[in-house]
Protein backbone atom coordinates (compact mmCIF):
# COMPACT_ATOMS: atom_id res chain seq x y z
CA UNK A 1 0.00 0.00 0.00
CA UNK A 2 1.56 3.12 -1.17
CA UNK A 3 1.80 6.23 2.26
CA UNK A 4 -0.62 9.18 2.32
CA UNK A 5 0.74 12.24 3.47
CA UNK A 6 1.53 12.56 7.16
CA UNK A 7 -0.92 14.89 9.22
CA UNK A 8 -0.36 18.85 9.21
CA UNK A 9 -1.20 18.06 13.23
CA UNK A 10 2.22 16.46 13.63
CA UNK A 11 4.42 18.83 11.42
CA UNK A 12 8.36 19.43 13.31
CA UNK A 13 7.99 23.22 14.11
CA UNK A 14 9.51 25.54 11.91
CA UNK A 15 8.18 23.81 9.24
CA UNK A 16 6.02 25.45 6.46
CA UNK A 17 2.37 23.74 6.91
CA UNK A 18 2.42 22.85 3.32
CA UNK A 19 5.10 20.76 3.10
CA UNK A 20 4.76 17.27 2.66
CA UNK A 21 6.34 14.74 4.87
CA UNK A 22 5.43 11.70 1.72
CA UNK A 23 7.63 9.62 1.12
CA UNK A 24 7.25 7.20 -2.00
CA UNK A 25 8.38 3.61 -1.53
CA UNK A 26 11.21 1.91 -2.98
CA UNK A 27 11.42 -1.49 -4.88
CA UNK A 28 13.50 -3.17 -2.55
CA UNK A 29 12.81 -5.74 0.14
CA UNK A 30 13.35 -4.60 3.66
CA UNK A 31 14.82 -6.09 6.78
CA UNK A 32 16.09 -9.27 5.61
CA UNK A 33 18.10 -11.08 8.48
CA UNK A 34 20.80 -13.60 6.01
CA UNK A 35 23.33 -11.13 5.87
CA UNK A 36 25.92 -10.76 8.58
CA UNK A 37 27.15 -7.06 9.04
CA UNK A 38 30.79 -6.53 9.10
CA UNK A 39 31.84 -5.84 12.44
CA UNK A 40 36.22 -4.76 12.34
CA UNK A 41 37.67 -5.02 15.67
CA UNK A 42 41.26 -2.44 15.47
CA UNK A 43 42.39 -4.98 19.16
CA UNK A 44 45.97 -4.56 18.15
CA UNK A 45 46.61 -2.99 14.78
CA UNK A 46 49.55 -1.16 15.70
CA UNK A 47 51.62 -3.61 17.75
CA UNK A 48 50.49 -7.03 15.87
CA UNK A 49 51.86 -6.97 12.25
CA UNK A 50 50.12 -10.20 11.04
CA UNK A 51 46.92 -8.75 13.11
CA UNK A 52 47.12 -5.72 10.72
CA UNK A 53 47.19 -7.41 7.56
CA UNK A 54 43.94 -9.12 9.16
CA UNK A 55 42.25 -6.05 9.98
CA UNK A 56 43.54 -4.65 6.28
CA UNK A 57 41.82 -7.59 4.81
CA UNK A 58 38.65 -7.28 6.61
CA UNK A 59 38.97 -3.30 5.27
CA UNK A 60 39.15 -4.25 1.62
CA UNK A 61 36.58 -6.55 1.52
CA UNK A 62 33.86 -5.06 3.51
CA UNK A 63 34.94 -1.53 1.41
CA UNK A 64 34.24 -3.61 -1.83
CA UNK A 65 31.20 -5.27 -1.00
CA UNK A 66 29.49 -3.61 1.81
CA UNK A 67 30.57 0.16 1.67
CA UNK A 68 29.90 0.07 5.78
CA UNK A 69 31.05 -1.55 8.39
CA UNK A 70 30.67 -1.41 12.12
CA UNK A 71 34.12 -0.59 14.09
CA UNK A 72 35.19 -1.59 17.50
CA UNK A 73 38.06 -1.29 20.01
CA UNK A 74 38.83 2.19 17.40
CA UNK A 75 40.35 4.79 20.59
CA UNK A 76 37.13 6.76 21.29
CA UNK A 77 36.18 5.78 25.29
CA UNK A 78 32.76 5.04 25.96
CA UNK A 79 32.98 8.32 27.58
CA UNK A 80 33.69 10.64 25.48
CA UNK A 81 30.96 9.04 22.68
CA UNK A 82 28.24 8.92 25.70
CA UNK A 83 28.98 12.68 26.82
CA UNK A 84 28.78 13.36 22.64
CA UNK A 85 25.29 12.24 22.47
CA UNK A 86 24.18 13.43 25.53
CA UNK A 87 25.37 17.08 24.32
CA UNK A 88 23.51 16.74 21.13
CA UNK A 89 20.28 15.88 23.25
CA UNK A 90 20.97 18.58 25.53
CA UNK A 91 20.84 21.24 22.61
CA UNK A 92 17.89 20.07 21.07
CA UNK A 93 15.70 20.16 24.40
CA UNK A 94 16.34 23.27 25.07
CA UNK A 95 14.37 26.24 24.39
CA UNK A 96 12.95 27.43 20.89
CA UNK A 97 14.13 30.46 22.02
CA UNK A 98 17.45 29.74 22.90
CA UNK A 99 17.85 27.13 19.24
CA UNK A 100 16.78 29.93 17.08
CA UNK A 101 19.57 32.14 17.24
CA UNK A 102 21.59 29.05 15.20
CA UNK A 103 19.14 28.85 12.44
CA UNK A 104 19.97 29.24 8.85
CA UNK A 105 19.80 27.82 5.54
CA UNK A 106 23.19 29.37 4.84
CA UNK A 107 25.08 26.03 4.32
CA UNK A 108 28.11 28.18 3.41
CA UNK A 109 28.36 29.44 7.15
CA UNK A 110 30.14 26.91 9.44
CA UNK A 111 27.69 27.09 12.32
CA UNK A 112 24.12 25.98 10.51
CA UNK A 113 21.20 24.90 12.67
CA UNK A 114 17.90 23.77 10.67
CA UNK A 115 15.55 21.02 9.21
CA UNK A 116 16.39 19.22 6.16
CA UNK A 117 19.24 21.33 4.32
CA UNK A 118 16.81 20.36 1.12
CA UNK A 119 13.50 21.01 2.35
CA UNK A 120 12.71 23.23 -1.11
CA UNK A 121 14.47 20.50 -3.60
CA UNK A 122 13.84 17.36 -2.38
CA UNK A 123 10.57 15.20 -3.17
CA UNK A 124 9.67 15.09 0.73
CA UNK A 125 10.79 16.52 3.33
CA UNK A 126 12.77 14.37 6.61
CA UNK A 127 11.64 14.16 9.98
CA UNK A 128 14.85 15.31 11.44
CA UNK A 129 16.43 18.38 12.73
CA UNK A 130 20.43 18.54 12.25
CA UNK A 131 23.14 20.81 13.84
CA UNK A 132 25.93 21.42 10.95
CA UNK A 133 29.61 22.35 12.02
CA UNK A 134 32.57 22.68 9.86
CA UNK A 135 35.57 21.90 12.17
CA UNK A 136 38.30 21.61 9.86
CA UNK A 137 40.51 22.78 8.30
CA UNK A 138 39.44 25.88 9.77
CA UNK A 139 37.32 25.35 12.69
CA UNK A 140 34.87 28.09 14.08
CA UNK A 141 35.44 30.22 17.05
CA UNK A 142 34.94 28.34 19.87
CA UNK A 143 32.37 31.11 21.42
CA UNK A 144 30.53 30.38 17.64
CA UNK A 145 29.67 26.78 19.44
CA UNK A 146 26.65 26.07 21.39
CA UNK A 147 27.37 26.20 25.40
CA UNK A 148 25.15 23.07 25.59
CA UNK A 149 28.02 20.98 24.17
CA UNK A 150 30.65 22.94 23.04
CA UNK A 151 33.43 21.11 24.92
CA UNK A 152 32.48 18.29 23.92
CA UNK A 153 32.34 19.49 20.10
CA UNK A 154 35.84 20.33 20.22
CA UNK A 155 36.96 17.00 22.09
CA UNK A 156 35.36 14.92 20.25
CA UNK A 157 36.60 16.61 17.08
CA UNK A 158 39.81 15.87 18.44
CA UNK A 159 39.42 12.08 18.64
CA UNK A 160 37.51 11.62 15.29
CA UNK A 161 40.34 13.43 13.50
CA UNK A 162 42.85 11.05 15.35
CA UNK A 163 40.64 8.18 14.13
CA UNK A 164 40.31 9.51 10.56
CA UNK A 165 44.29 9.08 10.18
CA UNK A 166 44.44 5.80 11.04
CA UNK A 167 40.94 5.14 8.61
CA UNK A 168 42.60 6.10 5.74
CA UNK A 169 46.13 4.29 6.60
CA UNK A 170 43.83 0.92 6.69
CA UNK A 171 41.93 1.75 3.47
CA UNK A 172 45.07 2.69 1.92
CA UNK A 173 46.89 -0.59 2.33
CA UNK A 174 43.28 -2.18 1.59
CA UNK A 175 44.11 -0.57 -1.95
CA UNK A 176 47.63 -1.55 -2.38
CA UNK A 177 49.14 2.00 -1.30
CA UNK A 178 51.24 3.46 0.87
CA UNK A 179 50.40 3.85 3.83
CA UNK A 180 50.29 7.50 4.19
CA UNK A 181 48.95 7.77 0.38
CA UNK A 182 45.34 8.70 1.15
CA UNK A 183 45.97 11.37 3.56
CA UNK A 184 48.83 13.06 1.48
CA UNK A 185 46.20 13.76 -0.83
CA UNK A 186 44.35 15.45 2.19
CA UNK A 187 41.34 13.46 2.20
CA UNK A 188 41.39 13.90 6.07
CA UNK A 189 41.62 17.72 5.63
CA UNK A 190 38.25 19.00 6.01
CA UNK A 191 35.55 17.67 8.70
CA UNK A 192 32.23 18.70 9.06
CA UNK A 193 30.34 17.20 11.86
CA UNK A 194 26.20 16.65 11.77
CA UNK A 195 24.35 16.14 14.89
CA UNK A 196 20.76 14.48 14.16
CA UNK A 197 17.77 14.92 16.18
CA UNK A 198 14.94 12.38 14.91
CA UNK A 199 11.74 13.01 17.16
CA UNK A 200 9.36 10.17 18.24
CA UNK A 201 7.37 9.96 14.82
CA UNK A 202 3.58 9.52 15.24
CA UNK A 203 2.85 8.32 11.96
CA UNK A 204 6.12 6.88 11.25
CA UNK A 205 5.03 4.30 7.90
CA UNK A 206 4.35 7.36 6.24
CA UNK A 207 7.86 9.26 6.22
CA UNK A 208 11.36 8.57 6.91
CA UNK A 209 14.09 9.89 9.47
CA UNK A 210 16.43 10.53 6.52
CA UNK A 211 15.58 9.28 2.76
CA UNK A 212 17.97 7.28 0.66
CA UNK A 213 21.05 8.56 -0.04
CA UNK A 214 25.34 8.23 -0.18
CA UNK A 215 27.18 9.89 1.50
CA UNK A 216 28.84 13.51 -0.39
CA UNK A 217 32.04 12.79 1.30
CA UNK A 218 35.46 10.59 1.71
CA UNK A 219 34.82 8.83 4.46
CA UNK A 220 32.09 9.18 7.31
CA UNK A 221 32.17 8.14 10.95
CA UNK A 222 28.81 7.59 12.65
CA UNK A 223 28.12 7.94 16.38
CA UNK A 224 24.49 6.48 16.49
CA UNK A 225 22.49 5.76 19.78
CA UNK A 226 20.72 1.98 20.73
CA UNK A 227 17.08 3.28 19.27
CA UNK A 228 18.83 1.93 15.91
CA UNK A 229 16.30 3.18 12.07
CA UNK A 230 19.55 3.17 9.99
CA UNK A 231 19.84 0.69 7.07
CA UNK A 232 22.07 -0.40 3.89
CA UNK A 233 21.35 -1.75 0.61
CA UNK A 234 22.92 -4.40 0.04
CA UNK A 235 22.53 -7.16 -3.11
CA UNK A 236 18.80 -4.72 -3.60
CA UNK A 237 18.15 -5.39 -0.04
CA UNK A 238 17.42 -3.09 3.08
CA UNK A 239 20.04 -4.03 6.07
CA UNK A 240 19.97 -3.23 9.47
CA UNK A 241 22.77 -1.37 10.80
CA UNK A 242 22.83 -3.56 14.44
CA UNK A 243 23.60 -1.02 17.05
CA UNK A 244 26.63 -1.61 19.27
CA UNK A 245 27.39 -0.57 22.14
CA UNK A 246 30.90 1.47 22.32
CA UNK A 247 31.06 1.10 17.95
CA UNK A 248 31.56 3.45 15.27
CA UNK A 249 29.86 3.70 12.04
CA UNK A 250 31.99 3.64 8.91
CA UNK A 251 30.73 4.18 5.62
CA UNK A 252 32.78 5.07 2.25
CA UNK A 253 31.51 8.34 0.57
CA UNK A 254 31.07 9.81 -2.73
CA UNK A 255 34.33 10.51 -3.21
CA UNK A 256 36.51 7.60 -2.45
CA UNK A 257 34.31 5.82 -4.53
CA UNK A 258 35.53 8.12 -7.53
CA UNK A 259 39.19 8.46 -6.94
CA UNK A 260 39.22 4.40 -6.36
CA UNK A 261 37.38 4.63 -9.73
CA UNK A 262 34.60 2.48 -8.19
CA UNK A 263 36.59 -0.03 -6.33
CA UNK A 264 35.18 0.88 -2.90
CA UNK A 265 31.76 1.67 -2.98
CA UNK A 266 29.69 4.15 -1.75
CA UNK A 267 26.09 2.60 -0.82
CA UNK A 268 22.95 4.31 -0.24
CA UNK A 269 21.11 4.35 3.21
CA UNK A 270 18.57 5.62 4.99
CA UNK A 271 17.19 6.14 8.47
CA UNK A 272 13.69 4.69 9.24
CA UNK A 273 11.06 7.21 11.05
CA UNK A 274 10.16 5.57 15.11
CA UNK A 275 7.53 5.62 17.15
CA UNK A 276 10.72 5.68 19.34
CA UNK A 277 12.54 8.70 20.29
CA UNK A 278 14.05 11.11 20.22
CA UNK A 279 16.92 9.32 18.33
CA UNK A 280 20.45 11.23 18.03
CA UNK A 281 23.36 10.60 16.03
CA UNK A 282 26.37 12.36 14.70
CA UNK A 283 27.60 11.71 11.72
CA UNK A 284 31.47 12.95 10.93
CA UNK A 285 32.01 13.80 7.23
CA UNK A 286 36.03 14.18 6.27
CA UNK A 287 35.10 16.88 3.59
CA UNK A 288 35.92 20.28 3.06
CA UNK A 289 32.39 20.52 2.00
CA UNK A 290 31.93 23.85 0.01
CA UNK A 291 35.45 25.72 0.98
CA UNK A 292 37.32 27.16 -1.93
CA UNK A 293 40.06 24.95 -3.40
CA UNK A 294 41.95 24.32 -6.56
CA UNK A 295 42.52 21.12 -5.54
CA UNK A 296 41.61 18.03 -8.32
CA UNK A 297 40.49 14.82 -7.62
CA UNK A 298 40.11 12.11 -9.72
CA UNK A 299 40.87 8.19 -10.10
CA UNK A 300 43.68 7.48 -8.28
CA UNK A 301 46.38 7.07 -10.97
CA UNK A 302 48.33 3.62 -9.04
CA UNK A 303 44.75 2.42 -9.47
CA UNK A 304 44.65 2.81 -13.57
CA UNK A 305 45.40 0.29 -16.19
CA UNK A 306 44.49 0.18 -19.63
CA UNK A 307 41.73 -2.04 -18.25
CA UNK A 308 41.05 0.00 -15.84
CA UNK A 309 40.25 3.39 -17.24
CA UNK A 310 39.42 6.39 -15.02
CA UNK A 311 35.62 6.57 -14.92
CA UNK A 312 35.10 9.78 -13.98
CA UNK A 313 36.68 13.31 -14.86
CA UNK A 314 38.99 15.36 -12.17
CA UNK A 315 36.80 17.51 -9.90
CA UNK A 316 36.94 19.95 -7.13
CA UNK A 317 35.33 18.69 -3.96
CA UNK A 318 33.55 22.21 -3.79
CA UNK A 319 32.27 21.22 -7.28
CA UNK A 320 30.92 17.99 -5.72
CA UNK A 321 29.33 18.87 -2.58
CA UNK A 322 27.77 21.71 -4.63
CA UNK A 323 25.86 19.29 -6.99
CA UNK A 324 25.05 17.41 -4.35
CA UNK A 325 23.53 19.84 -2.10
CA UNK A 326 21.24 21.50 -4.80
CA UNK A 327 20.04 17.79 -6.10
CA UNK A 328 19.14 17.47 -2.27
CA UNK A 329 18.43 14.01 -1.28
CA UNK A 330 16.22 13.00 -3.86
CA UNK A 331 17.20 9.22 -4.04
CA UNK A 332 19.91 9.51 -7.38
CA UNK A 333 23.61 8.91 -7.27
CA UNK A 334 25.92 12.57 -7.66
CA UNK A 335 28.45 10.21 -9.22
CA UNK A 336 26.49 9.93 -12.52
CA UNK A 337 27.01 13.53 -13.16
CA UNK A 338 30.54 13.04 -12.98
CA UNK A 339 31.46 10.40 -15.16
CA UNK A 340 33.71 10.44 -18.04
Amino acid sequence: MRPKQVSKDWLMPGLPSSRSFHSTPDDFTTGDTKFSFPVIDLQDMNTDPARRNEIVDMVRDASETWGFFNMVNHGISVTVLEEMKDGVRRFYEQDTEVKKQYYSRDLERKVVYNSNFDLYKAPAANWRDTFYFLMAPQPPDPQELPPAFRDILIEYKDEVMKLGFKLLELISEALGLKANHLKDMDCAEGLAMLCHYYPACPQPELTMGTTKHADSDFLTVLLQDEIGGLQVLHQDQWVDVPPMPGALVINIGDLLQLITNDRFKSVEHRVLASHKGPRVSVACFFSTALLPSLKLYGPIKELLSEENPPKYREITVRDFVAYFNAKGLDGTSALEHFKL
